[in-house]
């Protein structure tokens, strides 16, 4: 990882703040200020421990999921489309402390230990020249 720009940690700033992700439990962690690198950091706490006492499934997949879709629209720019089609996400072990992502998309702990791995498709195409206005 590199060093983050001014600008790369005011969006990471703003990424967490957002309601919807803020939700989620997880945060960025780092932001590359091109967008091909992000880490972010899903700790087990109150809100992400389900009834077993480990990290809740949904908030695994919650904490991971706008992640790629966002990293294509700001690496692509606007002369596309991306959209988010198909997830799917196979649970390896139980999350029982925090777990960091990089996106590849493995949740793994600091120990290097892959509890979940996030498959996704992504709709990308070059927007038509009147979806451009």
């Amino acid at each position: 990882m590199s060093g983050e720009s001014r600008r790369s940690r005011l969006r990471r700033w703003a990424f967490n703040f957002f309601p919807a992700y803020r939700g989620t439990g997880a945060r960025f962690a780092y932001l590359a200020d091109d967008w091909r690198e992000v880490c972010i950091r899903l700790p087990l706490s109150w809100r992400t421990r389900n009834y077993v006492g480990s990290i809740f499934g949904g908030s695994m997949y919650a904490a991971v999921d706008p992640i790629y879709m966002v990293m294509l629209i700001n690496v692509l720019g606007p002369d596309y489309v991306v959209w988010d089609k198909a997830a799917t996400i196979h649970f390896r072990k139980p999350g029982r402390t925090t777990l960091t992502a990089t996106f590849r998309v493995d949740l793994v702990d600091a120990e290097g230990v892959v509890h979940a791995e996030v498959e996704k498709v992504i709709y990308v195409r070059r927007k038509k020249p009147e979806d451009a206005a």
